[in-house]
């Protein structure tokens, strides 16, 4: 292979690679990062809504039966445009980690 060829395979896999690596699904652990900087205030590190400000607003728990028969789109809506006191992230968050976000807190109702 000569020199010129080696760097064009060579740069076509760093694409390729950087390619897949910005399709990956948000990582769990980053989820869990995420919803503790974004959500846990408010929401509880639980889900239980049991803060100062998830009293005030009468959060509901996400075990609620409430907010369990609410639809993986609903709560996607309501993390994308907010809803009442919860602020919009549609703007600041990524589809996948909107997506990640709707994941754990479905976990987290199971606990």
């Amino acid at each position: 292979m000569t020199r010129k060829m080696t760097r064009s395979v060579l740069l076509v896999s760093i694409v390729v690679v950087m390619a897949a690596l910005g399709s990956l699904p948000v990582r769990a652990q980053d989820t869990a990062t995420l919803y503790k900087t974004k959500c846990a205030a408010c929401h509880a590190a639980d889900g239980s809504g049991n803060t100062v400000v998830g009293k005030q607003l009468q959060m509901k728990a996400f075990n609620d039966p409430d907010v369990a028969k609410m639809s993986d789109a609903d709560l996607t809506m309501i993390i994308v445009n907010g809803k009442n006191k919860m602020p919009m992230y549609g703007k600041t968050l990524k589809p996948d980690e909107v997506k990640g976000l709707v994941a754990y807190t479905r976990e987290l109702a199971k606990k």
